[in-house]
Order: structure tokens, then sequence, then C-alpha cells
């Protein structure tokens, strides 16, 4: 394993172990690196901020699109102390970087009380049989938005 990348996922893991000390949130690092540089950096904020949504790839990606100024990380790696949930995966996968290097696993993840098994179970199950019932409706409202949309000739396509 090159030098670098070592030294990448130690700071992920080194932000992680800042979490406990802390207590901004669970014990969960991320970075995101460019061109051999760091150029985003995140930890789990969750309880900290009142957001489900903090976790610290999430946070390292935010951190890192500010940074650049943009919205994709498609020339970038993603170093992150446990391999990423679900909602982590979706959003490093819209960011679309070019490789994930991860430390933990999610049974290490579980065994810390961090268990993401039921997410992946739900989605195979039928949208009305899960555990929170999603239910469509105004289906032919919302479609005249997306016909604006693939008409509109400013739009920025992502």
């Amino acid at each position: 394993m090159n030098q670098d990348k070592k030294e990448f996922m130690a700071e992920a893991i080194r932000l992680a172990k800042e979490n406990l000390k802390t207590g901004k949130g669970g014990p969960f690092g991320a970075v995101v690196v460019r061109d051999g540089k760091i150029v985003g950096k995140g930890g789990n904020s969750v309880t900290s901020t009142n957001d489900p949504t903090a976790h610290a790839e999430i946070n390292a990606i935010r951190d890192a699109c500010k940074n650049l100024n943009t919205f994709q990380l498609d020339d970038c790696e993603i170093y992150t102390s446990c391999e990423p949930c679900p909602m982590c995966l979706g959003a490093i996968y819209w960011a679309r970087p070019k490789k994930i290097y991860y430390a933990c696993n999610k049974q290490d993840a579980a065994n810390a009380g961090f268990d993401d098994s039921f997410i992946y179970d739900e989605i195979n199950i039928p949208l009305n049989d899960r555990k929170i019932p999603a239910n469509q409706m105004m289906q032919q409202e919302a479609q005249e938005v997306f016909k604006e949309w693939i008409i509109l000739e400013s739009k920025i396509e992502y």
C-alpha cells in the first residue's frame, strides 16, 4: 500500500478518534483527496448538529465541494474510517469520486452498535411493506416539473 494512501487513511481515523474526545458525534472520519492533497475533511456530527445526515463522508464531501467550488468529485478519492452506510454510499456515488478506501467494514460498525443491515434489508422490501411506508401521490403534477426541466435551456446537468 502506498505511503500517501496510509497517511490519508490515518487522517480519516484520526478524525474519527477526535470525535471521541470532542463528543461531536459518532466515531467516524473521512477525507477527500485530489492530486495527492486533502481537499475536504469531515467527522461525524450527527448528535452535535441534530442532523441525521451529518455523517463523516457527507461532511467531507460537502467540505471538498465547497473548497473546490464544484458539485462533482470525479478526480478525487475518498478515505473513510469505516465502510460507508447506504446513505453515504449514495452520496459518494452522486459525488462521483474515482475510488473509495475504507478501514473498518460494516460488521465492525455493527459490532460497535452501528448496524445498518436493516436499511439494506428494507431496500429489498416492497414500498408499502417497509417499516416506514411510502405512498405515492400527485405524480402527474410533479411530472410537470420534470417536463419543464427537460426543455430548460439554462439547466446545469449533473
